[in-house]
């Protein structure tokens, strides 16, 4: 304990290292960079397509060639990274699109890989925005089936790997999922391919927004018998030492601001590479603020993403990833 001065005695006056804006970096604890921001996109089929999305004001759906003009605005203000959601042109019970090597993802992965080689192309593995049902995997007798849904799961990450992706980033909650995918991808020869865990996915009322923009919510019931209750925190350490020991290169927290917590403790917990979804919700909120001039854009933006980034994040699944990119480049 740090014993308790009075105020004539100057080795507490830690305002001193406040005073100056370059003081202020220098002894900066938590710094964002660039090169941690990924950009999560929509992809559409057809061509010449760019769908603005009413709960996320300034993010659209994009057409494959539309989705080439945003990747090379993000790589111009150094963004390194896309995580692609894809909305299929029909949908079955199966989610037979989600590994279809002609799906509307995996046409977008060849695009963006053939355009820019250097782009790291990350893709969600799951089957909600696939499904007729919009449940994140096989559903019988009215339930999600555990494992009858991993075999979609590893086709589907296979299909999207062989497309060029660069990451696969499985996000259905399903047990045993990410061993399923490691296997399947090591057995056709794609044993250097990572595979991103979305290894503590909450139940959120935070992903509202994102259902609207990849037409995913589903059809009956909701999807709290698989996905995590929020009240949990212990039970997140057991799922993402589960998902670490299937083979989880990376994992991650989702959402990001009411689990703060989360991170910190999986932070602590494991040295894993870890992610954190800055989530449609989040995103929404931020924007309706700013928009009705309740709070300064630049400084929420940036306070919100640095206290994910303080809480432990490594890297920050963002919605703002273009706007963070260009005022760390502008300084």
């Amino acid at each position: 304990m740090i014993e308790q001065k009075t105020a004539r005695e100057p080795g507490l006056r830690l305002r001193r290292l406040r005073r100056t804006q370059p003081l202020r970096r220098m002894v900066q604890e938590a710094r964002l960079h660039v090169e941690e921001l990924v950009y999560p996109v929509f992809v559409v089929p057809g061509q010449g397509q760019r769908q603005p999305i009413d709960s996320m004001p300034g993010i659209s759906r994009f057409s494959a060639d539309t989705l080439l003009e945003e990747a090379a605005a993000a790589r111009e203000v150094g963004i390194p990274a896309l995580i692609l959601f894809g909305l299929p042109s029909h949908k079955d019970e199966m989610g037979t699109q989600a590994y279809d090597s002609e799906g509307v993802t995996q046409q977008a992965i060849l695009a963006l890989k053939q355009a820019f080689p250097d782009l790291l192309v990350m893709a969600d593995v799951c089957l909600c925005e696939y499904t007729s049902h919009g449940h994140c995997g096989v559903v019988v007798d009215g339930e999600v089936d555990n494992d009858r849904s991993l075999k979609l799961l590893a086709a589907t990450a296979l299909s999207l790997a062989q497309a060029g992706a660069d990451v696969v980033a499985p996000s259905a909650m399903m047990d045993g999922q990410v061993a399923a995918i490691r296997e399947h991808l090591d057995g056709a020869g794609l044993n250097s391919t990572p595979v991103m865990a979305y290894a503590a996915k909450y139940s959120s009322s935070f992903y509202g927004p994102f259902r609207e923009a990849a037409d995913s919510a589903p059809g009956f019931g909701d999807r709290r018998s698989y996905q995590m209750d929020p009240a949990n925190a212990r039970e997140a350490l057991r799922e993402v030492e589960l998902d670490a020991a299937e083979g989880a290169d990376i994992l991650m927290v989702k959402p990001a601001l009411p689990y703060l917590d989360i991170i910190s403790r999986v932070r602590a917990a494991f040295p894993h590479p870890l992610a954190a979804y800055n989530v449609s919700g989040e995103y929404s909120m931020l924007q309706a603020a700013i928009q009705r001039g309740w709070l300064e854009e630049r400084r929420a933006i940036m306070e919100t993403l640095t206290a994910i980034k303080r809480a432990g994040a490594d890297i920050i699944l963002t919605y703002h990833a273009r706007e963070v990119a260009r005022w760390l480049k502008e300084g």
